[in-house]
C-alpha cells in the first residue's frame, strides 16, 4: 500500500477553481504525480470548532461558504463521498493521543476541501473526511492533531491542511488588489521565514510562529488559515522535513505556497 506524505495546499480564493492560474494548474497536475489515495483527510481552515470534529457523513452535501463571486461557482459540485469509518479511526487516533475528538453528522465539505480536490481529484472517486481547526488552540496543539494521526498515511491516506500561506483580507480589500497584484514585502518576508523553518525541518519555529515569524500578525490577523500548515507537518512524522512543490500569489496578500512532507 502506498504511503502519501502528508501535504499542505493554500486553497486561496474559491475562484482557483474558475480561473486559470499558476496555483489552479499546479494543483489540476498535483493529484496525478502523487497518484490516488484509499481516503483523504482534510484539516480545513473553514471547519472551525472548539475542540477535534471529524465529519461523519456517507455523502456529504456541498457548503458554498463566501459571497461576491460569479453564479457558476455556486453549482459547482464534488460528489465525493464521505468514510465514517476512517472519521471514527481518526477519532481515536487523536483520542489515544489524549486529544478528546468526536465525529459530526449534517457538516457538508467546505470550500477549504472541495476547491483544491475539485483539481486534484476532478472524478470525485476518493473518499473525504474533514478535521476542524481550534483557532482558540495553539499551532503546537495543531501539530500534536497530525502527529497522532500520522499512521493513517501507512493505511493509503492522503492527509492533508487546506488553509493559506498567507491570508489577510483587510488589506486585500485596503489595497484593492486584484489578482495581478504583486506581493507586499511583508508578506514575502513571512513566506521566505515559513520556507526556510518548513525546509530545515523547524517545528519549533511553526509551531511558535507568532513569537519566530515576522509580520506574523499582518498575515494573519486571525490563525485559521495558518493552522494546516503546522497540522501537516506535524503529520509528516517525527523528523519530517517539508518540500515545497508550488509558490505563487494572487490577490497580493495571498501566497499559494504548497508543500509535502514526510
Amino acid at each position: 500500500m502506498t504511503t502519501f506524505p502528508s501535504l499542505f495546499v493554500s486553497h486561496g480564493s474559491p475562484m482557483i477553481v474558475l480561473q486559470h492560474t499558476p496555483a489552479h494548474d499546479f494543483l489540476a497536475g498535483f493529484g496525478k504525480e502523487l497518484g490516488k489515495p484509499k481516503a483523504i483527510l482534510v484539516a480545513s481552515a473553514h471547519f472551525e470548532t472548539r475542540a477535534p470534529m471529524l465529519t461523519a457523513d456517507a455523502q456529504p452535501a456541498m457548503i458554498y461558504d463566501f459571497g461576491g463571486v460569479p453564479r457558476p461557482l455556486f453549482e459547482v459540485q464534488y460528489p465525493a463521498p464521505g468514510d465514517p469509518a476512517l472519521a471514527q479511526r481518526a477519532a481515536q487516533l487523536l483520542g489515544e493521543a489524549g486529544l478528546a475528538a468526536q465525529t459530526v453528522a449534517n457538516r457538508g465539505f467546505d470550500h477549504g476541501t472541495w476547491t483544491p480536490l475539485k483539481l486534484m481529484y476532478p472524478d470525485a472517486d476518493v473518499p473525504v473526511v474533514q478535521l476542524s481547526v481550534q483557532p482558540a488552540l495553539s499551532a503546537a496543539h495543531h501539530m500534536a492533531m497530525g502527529r497522532a494521526l500520522a499512521p493513517l498515511r501507512e493505511e493509503g491516506v492522503l492527509v492533508m491542511g487546506s488553509g493559506s500561506m498567507t491570508h489577510n483580507l483587510h488589506e486585500y480589500m485596503r489595497m484593492r488588489a486584484t489578482i495581478d497584484t504583486p506581493a507586499p514585502d511583508w508578506v514575502k518576508q513571512f513566506g521566505a521565514w515559513a520556507h526556510e523553518a518548513i525546509e530545515s525541518g523547524s517545528q519549533q519555529d511553526i509551531a511558535n510562529w507568532l513569537e519566530c515569524a515576522p509580520f506574523a500578525r499582518e498575515n494573519h490577523p486571525s490563525p485559521e488559515h495558518y493552522l494546516p500548515l503546522p497540522f501537516a507537518f506535524g503529520a509528516g512524522g517525527k523528523g519530517a522535513k517539508g518540500k515545497r512543490v508550488h509558490t505563487s500569489n494572487e490577490y497580493g496578500v495571498l501566497m499559494m505556497d504548497a508543500y509535502v512532507f514526510d
